[in-house]
């Protein structure tokens, strides 16, 4: 029989998924950053206006650190922390329908999350006091005493295989494998999750990748919310215990285990034309390189002389020269993804195939005059007034603010970086756009990956 919402349950869907509009003075809202004597790292912002908290806790355990052999594994760990908990501290254990049933009561949420490069936990509750240190307390075992049920992974297992093989079926899927096995060659980001990489991830090595990436001393959390500086940290300490006590077990008194660097992603040396025949009506194009980091001083200046270039829409020069004067393809983009190593820069459009060799040669040449000749005066300030214009739009929730601090916090970026935004955006000059494309974008070395623009 379907439970009836609580009280609690019932105010949390009132407020709404997105928090409501927030105020854009959010932007203002200093952000406070302290260190734990555990070592965990807290950024917040005490946002008063709606009586929920929204936390992220981060750990440098993504999908970087997986073992080549065990591609998708810092991804199954995170699958898995929501299929039950332990019993601990004289509390029994959950299976995944008691935990669900139990944050529905709540009214709150919980789950896990790993990219590239990260491995996060995602909290969001009301807060009044005593549901707030319910959740909370739920949480902490989740993130320290997952079950890891040995027939909840093969069942996962198996859809995710079953995915995987319905995914290489098709042209996009196919594309994108073979650019990013081309662009990062043996670096991590460049690993992919497949058939058998997933066969060789079982129970005990999710536990050893727990034992060994999630600890309480390098955990980064970011707060936004109703919360002054004095309860957020107590939250912080509840979230943290388990796993802190679970630490000292096992820990030298005062060491925190550092994973060890990830090389960079190496840069291209030519360019690279990959054709793979597939019977598809549309050819799949993908042309790129390694790019950018996320800390790289450049990154506004590429990241405004990309929304020119590609990532504006219908106002980018690709959109412009592919789509509008030759009609060759109905949409094409171009982005970078920044992250701890750099990701990579790509143009991406489909076509007919027998157009893909034109739209490739004139996506070429498009952005070697960009990287050569950089933004007109009046692609500048366009560019300029929509990305500062849509500013407030980032921080219009608890959770788009949210991201931003966690940014922040992953990035190592000043407290005032939101505060600045705007103004940093609107100082930069054509002539810093163009120089800052010009270093990390080489056409002369780009791998253009064509799917399905030859017969098979």
């Amino acid at each position: 029989m379907k439970k009836l919402p609580t009280k609690a349950a019932s105010l949390a869907l009132a407020l709404g998924g997105g928090l409501l509009a927030a105020q854009p003075a959010w932007a203002l809202l200093p952000i406070q950053h302290w260190t734990q004597p555990s070592g965990a790292q807290v950024w917040l912002v005490d946002s008063p206006t709606i009586p929920m908290v929204d936390v992220q806790v981060a750990f440098d355990a993504g999908s970087r650190r997986d073992p080549a052999p065990q591609a998708g594994l810092a991804t199954a760990v995170a699958l898995m922390a929501s299929k039950g908990i332990l019993a601990s501290g004289g509390a029994p254990a959950q299976d995944e329908n008691a935990l669900g049933e139990a944050w529905a009561d709540l009214g709150a949420s919980f789950g896990a999350d790993a990219d590239d490069d990260s491995f996060s936990y995602a909290l969001r509750s009301l807060t009044d006091p005593a549901l707030l240190e319910r959740a909370t307390r739920l949480a902490s075992r989740q993130i320290a005493d997952p079950s890891l049920p040995q027939d909840i992974w093969q069942r996962e297992r198996a859809r995710w295989s079953a995915a995987i093989k319905e995914a290489d079926t098709r042209p996009g899927t196919v594309a994108a494998k073979a650019f990013a096995k081309a662009v990062y060659g043996s670096h991590p980001y460049g690993q992919q999750a497949t058939e058998a990489t997933l066969a060789r991830i079982d129970v005990s090595a999710m536990q050893a990748f727990h034992r060994r990436l999630i600890n309480a001393c390098s955990a980064r959390v970011s707060i936004v919310g109703a919360l002054s500086r004095t309860q957020a940290d107590q939250l912080v300490s509840q979230l943290l215990a388990p796993l802190q006590a679970s630490d000292a077990a096992r820990l030298a008194p005062g060491a925190c285990p550092q994973a060890p660097a990830v090389p960079e992603v190496a840069p291209l040396t030519a360019a690279q034309v990959i054709d793979v025949p597939f019977a598809s009506a549309q050819a799949h194009v993908l042309i790129g390189q390694p790019g950018i980091t996320r800390r790289d001083p450049d990154f506004l200046a590429v990241m405004v002389g990309n929304h020119i270039l590609g990532g504006g829409g219908f106002t980018s020069r690709l959109m412009e020269q592919v789509r509008e004067k030759r009609g060759l393809s109905y949409s094409v983009y171009s982005s970078f993804s920044p992250g701890l190593n750099a990701g990579a820069f790509v143009v991406g459009l489909q076509t007919r195939p027998d157009q893909a060799a034109e739209a490739v040669k004139v996506s070429d040449q498009v952005v070697a005059d960009f990287v050569a000749n950089g933004p007109t005066a009046a692609e500048l300030r366009a560019a300029k007034d929509n990305l500062v214009g849509g500013f407030a739009l980032r921080i219009d929730s608890n959770r788009k603010l949210l991201s931003n601090v966690a940014n922040i916090a992953w990035n190592g970026l000043p407290l005032n970086y939101l505060d600045q935004w705007t103004q940093r955006v609107e100082a930069l000059t054509a002539s810093q756009v163009r120089d800052a494309m010009a270093r990390m974008v080489h056409p002369e070395r780009m791998v253009t990956v064509v799917v399905g623009g030859s017969k098979p």
